[in-house]
């Protein structure tokens, strides 16, 4: 893993500058795919939330012309990192690189961005058991607020032995 001195590209923003999303090579979409999967990872989600949440990054750069312009180039910054390949390092290493980032401008734009788009991507929902918002449903107060059925059942039983008197100084007796 190179440092993060070493890897410094020359960056080409000259269209980005001109406004509209970023636009991104099908190795850069990749690469932010795969930043996602390693950002957020979630064995049981299958590549199409992170998908929508790359879309959803690509389109707020049309919003933001400095994301937009560097978004490409920070990307192929992470291959350049791995030695050519950030699809194919190892989960940990990626993660390391990951957080020796977090810092950086274009890394927090985009978690901001993906943290939303992911988590409200209803496959998502459905995935970690989520049902929604309830306000247009009446609420949770008759649709399940008290369903546990995700905890173990409680150990109801009466205690049959002799009682625990508690635990006092001698002072406290005297008193």
């Amino acid at each position: 893993m190179a440092d993060k001195d070493s890897a410094t590209i020359k960056r080409d923003t000259s269209s980005a500058l001109r406004g509209g999303p970023a636009a991104l090579t099908s190795r850069q979409r990749q690469v932010l795919v795969r930043l996602l999967r390693v950002a957020y990872p979630h064995d049981s989600f299958p590549d199409g939330p992170y998908e929508r949440t790359a879309d959803a990054v690509v389109e707020a750069t049309a919003d933001d012309r400095r994301l937009a312009a560097t978004l490409g180039p920070d990307l192929d910054m992470l291959d350049t990192i791995c030695g050519g390949d950030f699809l194919g390092a190892p989960d940990e290493e990626a993660t390391l690189i990951l957080r020796e980032y977090a810092d950086e401008p274009y890394f927090r734009q985009i978690r901001g961005v993906a943290v939303v788009a992911l988590y409200d991507d209803r496959e998502v929902w459905e995935l970690l058991g989520y049902e929604g918002p309830s306000f247009d449903q009446g609420g949770y107060l008759h649709r399940g607020f008290d369903d546990l059925d995700w905890l173990p059942d409680p150990r109801i039983t009466e205690f049959d032995g002799e009682p625990r008197t508690e635990l006092r100084t001698p002072e406290e007796d005297s008193r």
